[in-house]
């Protein structure tokens, strides 16, 4: 199994940005696709973007054009690139290892999670 371990949240205004990190220990990171998603209290968790095995990423509408994702197989580590950020982006972050070799965009198709970094956006 793979450990995954998000950094990077906070407290930011709108219009701010922030770059969050996950990092992978533990498994083979490099072989499948990851994905990023949120979660706010009392809704269902989210998918926000998924990202090949070559880098190549899917994002959600809700974040297409302000947010961008970025890997590095050889050094287990990927980013997730928040600018223009809004107070409807307020959630909870949670990197996710795909079980399956084709990305995915619902939770369903993941299962190795982070613990999650908490991102607040204040208007």
């Amino acid at each position: 199994q793979v450990q995954l371990v998000e950094t990077g949240g906070g407290l930011v205004q709108a219009w701010g940005s922030l770059r969050l990190s996950c990092v992978a220990s533990g498994g083979t990171f490099g072989v499948y696709p990851m994905g990023w998603f949120r979660q706010v209290p009392g809704q269902e968790r989210e998918f926000v973007a998924a990202m090949q095995r070559s880098g190549g990423t899917t994002y959600a509408p809700s974040v297409r054009g302000r947010f961008t994702g970025s890997r590095y197989n050889a050094k287990n580590i990927m980013y997730l690139q928040m600018d223009s950020l809004k107070p409807e982006d307020t959630a909870v972050y949670y990197c996710a290892r795909s079980r399956t070799t084709a990305v995915a965009t619902t939770k369903q198709w993941y299962d190795q999670w982070g613990q999650g970094t908490q991102v607040t956006v204040s208007s």
